[in-house]
């Protein structure tokens, strides 16, 4: 449950919409009692998402470093 809900921040739109998840993601797990995990994820997933930055013409190669997953 907590991998599915950790690939859903970075399948957002933009970076606004991916702190929105975080900040739900982390009120989940601690509904689920799990403290030291959402404390792990509000501390560190912000620097998971520097790749908003950049125009989204780019997001497909810094998706993934896979140049045969790029050409799929």
């Amino acid at each position: 449950k907590v991998a599915v809900m950790l690939k859903a921040i970075h399948t957002q739109d933009d970076q606004e919409a991916a702190l929105e998840k975080i900040d739900s993601i982390v009120q989940k797990l601690k509904n689920m009692k799990l403290k030291n995990a959402a404390k792990s994820i509000k501390e560190g997933a912000l620097e998971t998402l520097n790749y908003y930055v950049f125009p989204t013409e780019h997001m497909r190669s810094l998706r993934t470093n896979n140049p045969f997953e790029r050409i799929m």
